[in-house]
Parts: C-alpha cells; sequence; structure tokens
C-alpha cells in the first residue's frame, strides 16, 4: 500500500484569502471541496492505507502522486510527509494548474511542471513563502529576526502568530465572524429588550437604589461587599463620624445603616434572633392554671436578722453556719406551713457588694419582706431594697425586727419609711407592718399570714401539665458533680432526663436536688431546685426552659455564644477619637491584675463589681479572670502569666495547684468574708497611690557672680535675700520670670572657704548644684523642702 502524507495539527492555518492557493468553490468529479477536504476527505490520511474513496481512473497505473501531482517512478523512496500544503483544495483532473500544466501520462511531469518528489527533492512550497517553513506562516518572525529588539506591530485583521486553532470558519474564509461572535449573554440582552419592546415597556431598567440588608451585627468587609461599595470609602465615612475602624471591625445596624443611606442605599433590617422564636411557650391558660405558692424575697440591711428570720420560720440554723454571721448568696428554700400550704423563700445578701443579687431576688419573686432593726432603722442597704422591689413591681411587708429587745418601738421605723414613700396600713396606705422577733420566735405566725392574705389577693396561678420554664437563682463549679445550677421553676414541671437551655449552656437533667440534699424526680412551678447535667455554668438570672431536642439546644446556645462574642467585639472596637485620647492618658495608670475564684458564681460577680467601684484616675483593679469553683492549676498558670495574685473566696486549692503556685511564685489568698477581702485589695491600691507633695519654703538668694574652677564646676556666688538656705535642700533657678530648673538639688554650701549647712539671711555664699552648670549672674534660687504625704483610697 502507498504510504499517505502524515498531517501536522500543531501548526497554524494558513490565511484562506491568499489568491494562488485559492480552489473553486466545487471542483469537477473525483475532487473534494475544502471543507470536506478539512474535515478527512480528499488526500489526507491519518494511517498508511490505500485511498478507497478515490476514483481509480485518476491514478495512472505504476505512478503515486506526490504533492505537486506528479508520478513517482517505481522504487523511489517514499515522499517526505506533507504539511498544510496537503490542505490546500486540489484541481479536479483536466483543470488548470497554477504555474504549470499537470501530470503527463505514465507519471512523468509535463516541461511546465514541478519536479517529481522524488529523493533528493525539496518539498514544494508557494510562491514568496519562506524556505523550510509551513506554506501560509505569516512573517512575524522575519520582522522579530531582522528588527530585533522592536515590537512587532500587527494590523487590525492580520492573523496572530498563536493563532493555531483551527475551525471551519478559518478554513472556509469566514475567520472574521469568530472575532465578532457574541457572547451569550449579549445574546439573551438583545432578547430581553425585543421582549420589553413588545410589551410596550422602557428598555432602561428603572433607577432604584441599592437594597442592603443589614443584620444585627455586620462587619465593615461584609458591609462593603453588600454595599459592592469600596471598603476605604466607608472606613473613611466612620472616621468623619468619629469612628476608628478597621475593615474587620464589627459595628451594630443602626451604624451600618447610616452607612449605607449616605451611599444612597435602600435598607432592609432583619435579625438573627428569630431564632429565639418559640424558646418560651405561650401563655398559660386561665382554666388550665392552679394555685402556686409564693415566692418570698427576704430583703435588708446586713445585720438586720434576714437569716436569722428566715432560721426561725424553717426551724433551722442557717445563720449560725455563715462566715462572720452575713449571707454571701442567694439561699432558696421552701417551706410546708401546719395547714399544708407552701412558701418559697429567696435569702439575699445584705452587703453593699452584693447589689445584683439583690435586684435579681427581687426581680423573680412575688413578694418582698423588708427587714428592718428596729433600734438601727432604715439604712442604706434598706433604701436599695426599697428601690428593687418598685422597679420589679413586687408588692412589700415590712418585718420590724428584733423587737424583743428594751424600748423597741416601730414607730421609728414607720416615720422613716414615709420618707420613701412606704405607708403603713394604720396610715392610709397598702404596705403591712409587722412587728416580729426572731431571736424569740415572736409573732411569726402573724407574719406567715400576712404572707399567704397578699398571695390570696395577688391570685397566684401557674400550669403544671407542660414543659418548664424559670430562672437561674445561682450557679457554681462542683468538683465532684461539675456545673450545678440553682433554678426556680416559674411553670411547668420540670423532670429527671429533660433537655434544658439556660443562657449559652444546655445539657440533659441528670438529677434535682431540694434543699435538703434530697433526689427528686420532678419539681412543680415555685418549687427552687439544683440542676446537675449543664455543659457549662450559667449566668445568675439567665432564663430556663426545657427544648424539645439536643440539636435545637445546641443551635440556641450556639447563637447566644456568637452574639455575646460579637456584641464584646462591639463594645470594644467601636473607639472614638474622645476614647482613644483617654486611653492613651490612662497607660499611666497602675493596675493591680487579679484571679478571683468564688464558690459561686453570684459571689464572684459581687467582688468584681465592687473592685470595679474601687478604681480611680491613678489606680484600679483589674480582674484577669473570675468564675465558680476550686482554684486548679489553670487558674495558677493564668495568674502567673498575668503576674497576679490569687484570691479565692470560700474556695480552696488542690494540692498540684498549691505546689504549683509555691515553683512558680504565685500568691494565694483565701477568704471567707468578703469585708476582708475588699479591705486588703484597698490597702494595695492605696500603696499604689503616688503619695503627695508638700513643699516648705526656707529662703531666697539671688546669684551675685558666677566662678568657673576647675576641676570643680561653676560656684555661683550668693547673697541670701530672705530666709534661710541650706546644704541638701531643693532648690528652684529662675531666670528672667521663667524657671530654668525644677526640684534641683543644693549640692554644696560654703561661706568663704568653710563648709557649712545654712546660710542666714543677709550673708553672702557660694553655692554649687547637683548636674547643673548652666548658672548665669542675675539668677534668682529659691530654697525649699519637700514632704511626701501616703494617699489612701478613702
Amino acid at each position: 500500500a502507498p504510504a499517505r502524507p502524515v498531517v501536522n495539527f500543531g501548526q497554524r492555518v494558513p490565511k484562506p484569502g491568499n489568491p494562488q492557493r485559492a480552489a473553486p468553490e466545487r471542483p469537477a468529479f473525483g475532487g473534494r471541496s475544502a471543507r470536506e477536504q478539512a474535515m478527512g476527505g480528499g488526500e489526507r490520511s491519518y494511517t498508511d492505507r490505500p485511498q478507497t474513496d478515490r476514483p481509480q481512473a485518476d491514478r495512472p497505473q505504476g505512478a503515486r502522486p506526490g504533492p505537486g501531482g506528479a508520478g513517482r517512478p517505481q522504487g523511489a523512496k517514499p515522499a517526505e510527509p506533507v504539511r498544510y500544503s496537503a490542505l490546500i483544495p486540489r484541481p479536479a483532473p483536466g483543470a488548470a494548474r497554477p504555474g504549470g500544466s499537470r501530470t503527463g501520462p505514465g507519471g512523468r511531469p509535463t516541461p511546465n511542471a514541478p519536479p517529481a518528489q522524488g529523493e533528493g527533492a525539496r518539498p514544494s512550497r508557494a510562491p514568496g513563502a519562506g524556505f523550510g517553513r509551513p506554506v501560509g506562516r505569516d512573517d512575524d518572525r522575519e520582522k522579530r529576526f531582522s528588527d530585533a529588539g522592536k515590537a512587532v506591530s500587527r494590523t487590525r485583521g492580520e492573523p496572530k502568530r498563536r493563532e493555531g486553532r483551527m475551525t471551519i470558519q478559518s478554513v472556509v474564509g469566514d475567520g472574521d465572524a469568530a472575532e465578532r461572535m457574541r457572547s451569550l449573554a449579549s445574546v439573551r440582552r438583545a432578547r430581553e429588550r425585543e421582549k420589553e419592546k413588545r410589551k410596550g415597556g422602557s428598555t432602561d431598567a428603572p433607577n432604584r437604589p441599592r437594597e442592603v440588608v443589614i443584620p444585627d451585627i455586620i462587619t465593615v468587609q461584609e458591609l462593603s461587599n453588600r454595599m459592592a461599595v469600596r471598603g476605604v470609602d466607608i472606613i473613611k465615612f466612620l472616621m468623619k463620624q468619629g469612628l476608628m475602624m478597621k475593615i474587620n471591625d464589627v459595628i451594630d445596624s443602626d451604624t451600618a445603616e447610616l452607612v449605607a443611606e449616605e451611599f444612597g442605599m435602600a435598607v432592609k433590617r432583619v435579625s438573627e434572633s428569630d431564632i429565639e422564636f418559640g424558646f418560651l411557650g405561650d401563655a398559660d391558660d386561665a382554666e388550665a392554671a392552679d394555685v402556686r405558692a409564693p415566692v418570698v424575697a427576704i430583703m435588708g440591711h446586713v445585720d438586720h436578722g434576714k437569716t436569722s428570720l428566715l432560721d426561725a420560720l424553717r426551724t433551722t440554723d442557717v445563720a449560725g453556719g455563715e462566715a462572720g454571721g452575713i449571707t454571701q448568696h442567694i439561699g432558696a428554700y421552701q417551706v410546708r406551713l401546719d395547714d399544708g400550704q407552701k412558701v418559697t423563700f429567696l435569702d439575699t445578701p445584705g452587703h453593699a457588694a452584693f447589689s445584683a443579687m439583690r435586684a435579681r431576688g427581687a426581680n423573680v419573686t412575688d413578694i418582698v419582706v423588708l427587714v428592718v432593726a428596729a433600734d438601727d432603722g432604715v439604712m442604706p442597704q434598706t433604701i436599695e431594697a426599697i428601690q428593687h422591689a418598685k422597679a420589679a413591681g413586687a408588692p412589700l411587708i415590712v418585718a420590724v425586727n428584733k423587737m424583743d429587745k428594751p424600748g423597741a418601738t416601730s414607730q421609728k421605723v414607720v416615720n422613716e419609711l414615709l420618707q420613701h414613700e412606704v405607708i403603713a396600713e394604720n396610715l392610709g396606705g397598702d404596705t403591712q407592718i409587722i412587728e416580729v422577733s426572731a431571736k424569740e420566735r415572736m409573732n411569726l405566725d402573724g407574719l406567715l399570714e400576712a404572707i399567704l392574705v397578699q398571695a390570696e389577693v395577688m391570685d397566684l396561678r401557674a400550669n403544671a401539665d407542660r414543659s418548664a420554664e424559670g430562672v437561674v437563682i445561682e450557679a457554681k463549679l462542683d468538683k465532684g458533680r461539675g456545673p450545678v445550677g440553682t433554678v426556680l421553676v416559674k411553670r411547668g414541671t420540670l423532670k429527671r432526663g429533660d433537655i434544658v437551655v439556660a443562657g449559652g449552656s444546655w445539657g440533659k437533667v441528670r438529677a434535682l436536688l431540694n434543699e435538703r440534699n434530697e433526689q427528686l424526680t420532678e419539681a412543680g412551678p415555685s418549687v427552687p431546685v439544683e440542676i446537675l447535667g449543664l455543659d457549662e455554668a450559667p449566668s445568675p438570672g439567665d432564663v430556663f426552659a426545657v427544648v424539645e431536642s439536643e440539636a435545637r439546644a445546641r443551635e440556641l446556645t450556639e447563637y447566644r455564644q456568637r452574639v455575646k462574642r460579637e456584641k464584646a467585639q462591639v463594645s470594644g472596637g467601636s473607639v472614638s477619637l474622645v476614647d482613644m485620647m483617654s486611653r492613651l492618658q490612662s497607660k499611666k495608670v497602675s493596675e493591680l491584675p487579679v484571679v478571683i475564684k468564688a464558690d459561686v458564681q453570684g459571689s464572684a460577680e459581687a467582688i468584681v463589681s465592687s473592685l470595679d467601684k474601687m478604681s480611680t484616675d491613678e489606680v484600679r483593679a483589674r480582674t484577669v479572670y473570675s468564675g465558680a469553683g476550686g482554684i486548679t492549676e489553670s487558674d495558677v498558670n493564668l495568674a502567673k502569666s498575668a503576674g497576679a495574685p490569687i484570691l479565692g473566696f470560700n474556695v480552696r486549692a488542690s494540692k498540684q495547684a498549691r505546689d504549683l503556685a509555691e515553683r512558680e511564685g504565685v500568691e494565694i489568698r483565701y477568704y471567707s468574708i468578703i469585708y476582708d477581702l475588699l479591705d486588703d485589695i484597698k490597702g494595695v491600691l492605696s500603696g499604689m497611690l503616688a503619695p503627695l507633695q508638700r513643699e516648705t519654703f526656707l529662703g531666697n538668694a539671688a546669684v551675685l557672680q558666677v566662678f568657673d574652677i576647675s576641676k570643680i564646676g561653676k560656684i555661683a556666688g550668693c547673697r541670701v535675700s530672705e530666709g534661710v538656705v541650706r546644704k541638701g535642700a531643693r532648690v528652684r533657678i529662675i531666670r528672667d520670670d521663667v524657671v530654668v530648673l525644677e526640684l534641683g538639688v543644693l549640692n554644696t554650701l560654703k561661706r568663704f572657704k568653710d563648709e557649712v549647712n545654712e546660710v542666714t539671711a543677709g550673708q553672702e555664699c557660694g553655692m554649687q548644684f547637683q548636674g547643673f552648670q548652666d548658672i548665669k549672674e542675675g539668677d534668682y534660687i529659691e530654697c525649699f523642702t519637700v514632704e511626701e504625704i501616703k494617699r489612701t483610697l478613702d
């Protein structure tokens, strides 16, 4: 079989417009059109197989056609592979051949035909084409090598250098159509415009502002993307508003809306808080609600007998176990009366540091019993308790305690309460005044009766046949039991195994414990219990509720934790120019870093709040970490890195933590009374205050002459004009009413050649000052002493 030419498709397609290689649109019988040859017809072949689709009559006997159409004698070597010249359309048999006649009989070329493609013959090429390269190559190569270093210019429509892909348009001569081909998007837009025209509408889109969806919290970068505005432009606008922001800082929705409106955007506010929808159930049906026990908060000033009164009602002795005789966390108890009725009591602290606890106690309670000592009367925390009760809308019952003391009377208390708009019933008001004595258990029945009457008037009801909801009263981290939360069920029934969400924590209730540490299977409305099984200790005051699944619980807690983090970023990220200047000045403030661990979360919060109130413009206590639970090794490592002592309130450190603290030199202090802790911190902060400097005037002197002595320096010859000058005293040098030396030291004082300790008025002397040589005639010298006075925070 004859060898067929191999086509190399890696080279450029020749420009179809060359007249020398133009083919007729349709050759005569036996030929192929340009499109057929390009797509695989004609003499092009990928393998060495005989060409059977061409009539045998066109092929002379004993000859094989070459690239130029010339025959090849028998025994000659196969022709070299023909490249793109094989793609050029061949004329039909009998047609005129450009540049010479066609092959003669027997495969011998005519005089005008090109030589046969035999051994030693060169491949045919078009006139004017470069020797040894494919036909149709542009002249970029000659241009590059002839004009080295110059950019090659190309006219419009000229084929590009690497335009090697062969397309139908390029072969059939429609190469410009590929360049003019429209994109699908432009075609689609044209169709839409045609539809608008047919509908009679306008082809131009209405000039509506871009709508920007803004959530509760958004970063500057995200806002920039949604508005399609450069982030630097948004930051510039925020700087004009006095906010120093970075591209990754978080801003709230109000600020984001202001930015969007400034740039002419329409704002659509959305809220992620929709996830909270359905967390708390619907209101109870009045028909399904049953009478529940009242929740009573015992409030009042410290040492007025609140816990003792509650012990008398419960016939227990909680006050005897209190450190220092004061309550330092909320206690929740339920008392069963003789007639079977129940009353839930909340014992709140009376110390000033526990203001937040008293506020929580007033918010979760139905009735407030205000305990006032007959001998002390109304005190500061008594007034605060009245304000909390009024803010919560809870009715007041005043219990005048310590009536067993000689000469005790309630009239003083009644008169003082009038100043705070608490009017007794006998004076035309609605406040019950009950005289009691917790120590002697006097008139306790009257107090209970007053509570029950008030509860009956309020008609307290709740539905127990539903999922539980309530409030977290206290929380702590127990070493053996993990996070423990003291909760008060407001409605529904809390059962063991329920999935509970409280603030940012959740868990499956593993156990329910009452105040006597007895395990319960369920807890109904107005019942305080401790729950075990939460993943972390909740914050006091958080609302808890039972949810249907763990997935719902995780969704809620993750959302709340994310919102908490983002809000912290917003509060710390948006800094005004005034705040920035104040922060620069606050770098001079001396800080005392501390790590606080307490038995319950509420006590830790109270300590942190009290330490914040001690802060001044010069010193402050910075809480590195505060939490509930014992002191662990991680607390010691944190304190070491921060250089802070550890303050343990009603907690102790483990043996490993004690050993680590001893090795690392971390101080651990234990306290059981909040007075002692606050007094110690106040003493440390007082020692960090810069002392006051008090100046005491001694005398004045004038410089008459200056002597420059080698190896000694300058000596000022002076005359004391007033008072006395002393060696070692402080001096202030004034020149032309301008102070040139402040708080200098009189190092040498001589009279004639003798060193003296002091020189009185009217005498002359020589002075030399420590580290100061710029003394001149006419300078004025003030001599004084400086006394440092220690300061305190009081």
